[in-house]
């Protein structure tokens, strides 16, 4: 027993004094944590620079875009055709994908050989030889009577400027063919393919290996976004922010960039972690100075750079007595099959011992510990700096989303991952040692990254489907200058018929006379009450205006909700809530005493007989009090009063809210003669002759009209730009059939408008993979401000994608990019459709005064308008092309509507004054 235990003692000393003595000759080899900390930082630095447009000639880390935008979404379907070309065979396969409610990939595939005349011969060689195979592989499979989509794994550093091309920049392995490099592959594999007549084949993408492996894993578990390959190369791929990458136009979305690691350290950066081995290794490599991160790294090279080391070991006499063989002298003589043999669990002793002897030496045990331990230290170093350049990635997605934990998968392929026994195990503990905030999957991919190229091309064919239906449903938003000239038109048609007598009664633009006469002069003063109703809060103001030379107007004004029952329960109900909210405001500003003026603006269609009456036309904007239209909102609203009997008010004016935007501008620019609305809902008006007005008695002078441009169409004389989602949304509205230009226009429809189109994408499974969440049918959801949240040049998608999840919408990132693309042609057509409209009446203007070039300002107002960040811009542009003999300058009206109301009511007692003397 004793001699049991003397002897595991001895087996024991013996191998640590072998395993320090290695360690001690290899200490360069052994890298700490801070180091490869250290190393991550470095190659953090790298792909920044290989993702910029100046640092990127330069810049060893080339990040190669690759043009591959989407993973799998699972609705993938149809017959491919893949090749792989890379490593030590070249592969073809037949993929069939099919989505039959579960996802399933049937593969058939052949190998065929690259022999060394093949690999270090001239390009059209190759090229035959590719083409070759191929149609053998279609001979044999019986396939040569159908078209097949081809997708072509290339697994060499490539410049790409779409999916279907690729510009060789440098063979890598053991690849050295003539006359390829700096031309198309893709181009020249189509060239060979041509003169195979029954070979009838698209080729839609070139796809790096390890973007192969990231769409293989991608198709599996669709949180993968990264794929590795550690095997004869090395490599990396992610998906990066399209808004990242310099070298691609466009910020929208994410594009898979091929980092093609293996260059790092090729400006060196890494010089002062490299060996005398690894130099050796590099110096005696068909490319030397290039790939020397590679070569540290990949199963090309570690079976050398072993021997490399127990080489310089025996030379020293540190390893088989000094003696060396003709066999440890000779190149590649061990290879990466060989380290990992000799790491096996258990029997890498005993391999290690076979292996030596095979190499003509005849090796001792502590020798066979030594070698052993080598080989570790080795593949070690390997997966170390590995794992330090993939935290980097890790890292950088994390930082990428913004989040604080990164929950991802990693598709990994590769022979020495795949083959060597310890490697994934240590490679996967590294990894999350340094990226501890990261949850990271490492999913085989069972298949390679053959069947990753046809999935490239299953999804680029998916998207290329995908893209037609969305252009066609998109394309129904889409206005010519033709269409833009006819809405002008129109719109020109429809105010002339609403300011003729004979027409009026029947013309669907109202052209509501206000019998505001005049605009602010300067010389109003004093103090004025003014309401402002016309959306779900109510508006009580009191405003100072001072005359003179230190002309002012001061506001104080409390804000009230209208609830839901109110604005839908009786018109006596809503006028007694109003005349509350006047109540506590005069309370709270301590005036409840004093008769003010006061002006009303009321933001709906009223029929004036005065500047103090007017009939309510019709509800608008959600509004549904019983027994108003028709009566008298000044009477409805003095008999409120007198029902609280606790005040009385001089009501002056009753105003449109889109009058009180004109007077607002009008105070500050004489030259505003036209106001505008794009809120929750639209509306314009302008200061017309009188002498056109037939409704008005009089000639003399001005009246600004209301045009009530919401209900232009209501006729049916825009119909044929009218989609079917703006007949969904007008049918599901309080008001069917009427307000149709204000339903394809304004704040309250717009993101209804956008709510029925995802509605049909989802239908038609272009969106949140074909399902419609509750959310997604819940009327009004998707609210005017998600647009312009959605719309922001400054949002990423990550946040669109937030927006999204908030509203129930589990989304992708190319569901976000679909939801932006959809709210952009929605409310452009907005923002178009207002532009013609105000053409037509900047129009109208320069011929009522006869003018060849007319200059004139429009006050503006409106949420819409406000906070989208693009609708003022087009509307803009277009009211400059349709009316290009009209200079019109926009003013924001700071201050709303309410001020406008005190305004016309100060306008109003200085022209009665007038009057009166």
């Amino acid at each position: 027993m004793f001699a049991v235990h003397l002897l595991a003692f001895y087996f024991t000393k013996l191998k640590e004094d072998q395993i320090k003595k290695v360690d001690r000759f290899l200490y360069h080899m052994r890298l700490s944590d801070d180091v490869l900390l250290d190393v991550m930082t470095r190659f953090q630095a790298e792909m920044v620079k290989g993702l910029e447009r100046d640092a990127h000639p330069t810049a060893a880390v080339k990040m190669l875009p690759t043009f591959v935008r989407s993973i799998p979404d699972g609705s993938e379907k149809g017959d491919f055709l893949a090749l792989d070309l890379g490593g030590s065979k070249f592969r073809v396969l037949k993929v069939k994908v099919s989505e039959d409610g579960k996802q399933n990939v049937q593969m058939e595939s052949q190998f065929y050989p690259t022999p060394k005349e093949i690999t270090h011969g001239n390009g059209t060689e190759l090229f035959d030889y590719v083409a070759d195979c191929l149609a053998d592989f279609m001979e044999t499979k019986n396939i040569k009577h159908k078209k097949f989509p081809l997708g072509f794994t290339f697994s060499f550093p490539c410049i790409q400027t779409k999916l279907d091309e690729g510009v060789l920049l440098s063979w890598t392995k053991y690849f050295k063919v003539r006359g390829v490099q700096e031309t198309d592959v893709i181009s020249s594999l189509r060239h060979v393919l041509r003169k195979h007549k029954d070979v009838d084949v698209d080729v839609l993408a070139l796809v790096n290996d390890t973007v192969g492996t990231m769409m293989t894993c991608g198709y599996d578990d669709q949180r993968c976004e990264v794929g590795v390959i550690i095997g004869t190369g090395t490599n990396a791929c992610y998906m990066e922010e399209m808004s990242n990458i310099d070298l691609v136009e466009g910020d929208e979305g994410r594009m898979c960039i091929n980092t093609e690691w293996g260059a790092f350290g090729d400006d060196g950066s890494l010089d002062d972690l490299r060996t005398e081995f690894d130099r050796e290794i590099d110096l005696g490599s068909i490319n030397p100075g290039k790939q020397l991160f590679e070569k540290m790294i990949s199963g090309l090279y570690l079976g050398e750079l072993v021997r490399l080391i127990l080489l310089k070991m025996a030379k020293k006499g540190l390893l088989f007595n000094g003696k060396i063989s003709t066999a440890l002298r000779t190149k590649d003589k061990i290879e990466t099959k060989h380290v990992a043999a000799m790491e096996k669990h258990k029997k890498g002793l005993q391999n290690t011992k076979e292996i030596l002897m095979e190499l003509g030496l005849t090796p001792s045990e502590e020798d066979c510990i030594a070698v052993q331990h080598v080989c570790t230290i080795v593949s070690f170093r390997s997966a170390n700096l590995c794992a330090a350049a993939l935290a980097a990635i890790l890292t950088r997605l994390r930082e990428n989303k913004k989040l604080i934990r990164l929950r991802t998968t990693v598709g990994i392929d590769g022979t020495l991952y795949k083959t060597h026994p310890q490697y994934p195990k240590r490679l996967h503990k590294v990894v999350r040692r340094l990226v501890p905030n990261c949850d990271v999957r490492f999913l085989l991919s069972e298949s390679g990254s053959a069947k990753g190229a046809a999935m490239v091309t299953a999804v680029a064919c998916r998207l290329v489907s995908q893209r037609k239906q969305i252009d066609e449903i998109l394309a129904s938003f889409e206005l010519s200058k033709e269409n833009l000239i006819e809405v002008k038109n129109k719109m020109r048609e429809e105010l002339e018929y609403g300011l003729k007598k004979e027409t009026h009664a029947t013309a669907t633009v109202k052209m509501l006379p206000t019998y505001v006469c005049g605009t602010p002069d300067g010389t109003e003063k004093g103090k004025f009450l003014a309401l402002d109703l016309g959306g779900t809060n109510f508006r009580v103001l009191l405003v100072k205006i001072r005359s003179g030379r230190r002309k002012s107007v001061r506001m104080y004004n409390k804000i009230f909700a209208i609830p839901l029952e109110i604005m839908q329960g009786t018109g006596e109900e809503l006028f007694d809530h109003i005349v509350q909210c006047i109540a506590d405001f005069l309370e709270y500003m301590g005036i409840k005493g004093a008769r003010l003026p006061l002006g009303f603006t009321f933001s709906f269609p009223c029929r004036q007989a005065s500047i103090d009456k007017g009939a309510l036309v019709e509800w608008t904007k959600g509004f549904k009090a019983t027994d108003c239209e028709g009566e008298d909102v000044v009477d409805m609203l003095r008999e409120a009063i007198k029902r609280r009997n606790e005040f009385d008010l001089d009501i002056v004016a009753v105003v449109n809210d889109t009058v009180g935007t004109m007077m607002t501008c009008g105070y500050e620019d004489p030259n505003c003669e036209i106001g505008f609305i794009a809120g929750t809902g639209s509306n314009v008006c302008y200061m017309e002759e009188m002498k056109n007005i037939e409704i008005v008695e009089g000639t003399e002078g001005k009246m600004c009209i209301n045009t009530e441009w919401g209900g232009f169409g209501d006729n049916g004389c825009i119909d044929s730009i009218r989609t079917k989602y703006d007949k969904e949304v007008d049918e599901g509205s309080l008001n069917p059939g009427k307000q149709r230009y204000e339903k394809m226009t304004s704040g309250m429809y717009l993101g209804e408008i956008v709510r029925q189109i995802l509605i049909d994408l989802t239908k038609h499974g272009l969106l949140f993979r074909g399902q419609i969440s509750e959310s997604l049918r819940t009327r009004g959801i998707f609210e005017t401000k998600f647009l312009s949240h959605i719309e922001s040049d400054r949002l990423a998608l990550l946040q669109v994608r937030r927006i999204l999840q908030q509203l129930g919408l589990d989304s992708t990132c190319d569901d976000s990019i679909i939801v932006k693309e959809v709210c952009g042609a929605v409310s452009k057509r907005a923002a178009q459709l207002c532009g013609a409209g105000l053409a037509a009446i900047v129009e109208k203007k320069r011929e009522n005064r006869n003018l060849e070039h007319l200059k004139i300002t429009v006050g503006v107002d409106g949420t819409l308008y406000k906070l989208h960040p693009h609708f003022s811009g087009i509307l803009r542009e277009t009211v400059k092309e349709m009316a290009p003999q009209c200079d019109v300058t926009f003013m924001l009206s700071e201050d709303g509507s309410g001020k406008g109301a005190a305004l016309i009511t100060a306008v109003a007692k200085r022209l009665h004054n007038v009057e009166e003397n």
